[in-house]
């Protein structure tokens, strides 16, 4: 092995101390939302203190506005929240991405998606989640999940294709042009390979986003009804008894910008090595 060789490889290893550092609280967060139903130890139902009661040893949280164990609910709230953040974060950077990378080939698909996202753009996403999940009677968490997907599909194709539009004028791009290659090949094994780093940071931020979209759909009881346990509605139910027992408010609103702001920093701390990897290649 040469001295080169020796040094590249020190160099590929060297960043991945400084990206596990903000990538594990994220992944602390998200297992032990995902796993909290198995670690709660009163059902989500059942009162275990008197209403707003305080902090014990049969409920560590305290009781929550009908006396049930604030922490039980905080464990079992999390998980459907991130299953629906993480649904819409792929779906619609995968629909973005394909948009983008295509839009910037073809002048008149390019035109096309830029007037829709123009026009979707301008409808205030409160405003669209309520006209969705009104007009879906009974669509609860599905619905929400739909209209968080059409009102961030717009925003992203715009990031995405900013970020293709000068790779598509690229010089290896009117090379693979000239060797005859279609505008699928150039859109999925030219441009798309340069677009990791952007594609990472947009999910991240769409899955931050989504976060916070159904979180106040959830405020706004649009979304999942009692006595379903979410972090959102727990706040909302919780808000009058804030002085007698802070932490059912204060623990599911902690758990919400932990989760989001967690799960951003790990998507920023893995898009710069994902771009060093492919410049690498």
């Amino acid at each position: 092995m040469t001295a080169t060789a020796v040094l590249d490889q020190r160099a590929a290893r060297r960043p991945w101390p400084r990206i596990l550092l903000p990538v594990l609280p994220a992944v602390l967060l998200v297992l032990v939302a995902v796993l909290g139903p198995l670690l709660a130890a009163h059902p989500i139902d059942k009162p275990v203190t008197a209403p707003y009661g305080e902090a014990g040893t049969d409920a560590v949280l305290g009781g929550d506005q009908l006396g049930r164990d604030v922490l039980s609910r905080l464990l079992h709230g999390g998980s459907a929240l991130i299953g629906s953040a993480l649904t819409v974060a792929v779906v619609v950077t995968l629909l973005a991405t394909l948009l983008g990378c295509f839009a910037v080939l073809s002048p008149r698909l390019g035109r096309l998606v830029e007037r829709i996202a123009d026009t979707a753009i301008l409808l205030p996403p409160v405003l669209g989640i309520m006209l969705l999940a009104l007009a879906w009677p009974g669509g609860g968490r599905l619905a929400i999940t739909l209209a968080a997907i059409v009102l961030g599909v717009p925003y992203a194709v715009r990031i995405v294709a900013s970020a293709a539009a000068p790779l598509a004028t690229a010089g290896f791009i009117e090379a693979a042009i000239a060797s005859g290659e279609g505008t699928a090949h150039l859109a999925l094994r030219e441009i798309l390979p340069n677009l990791r780093a952007t594609i990472l940071a947009l999910f991240g931020l769409r899955f931050v986003d989504a976060v916070y979209v159904i979180s106040m759909a959830g405020f706004l009881q649009l979304g999942p009804q009692p006595p379903e346990a979410d972090w959102a509605l727990m706040i909302r139910e919780n808000g009058p008894g804030i002085l007698l027992n802070s932490w059912a408010v204060v623990a599911p609103a902690l758990a919400i910008g932990l989760l989001a702001i967690s799960v951003n920093l790990a998507a920023n701390a893995l898009a710069p090595a994902t771009a060093r990897k492919a410049a690498l290649r």
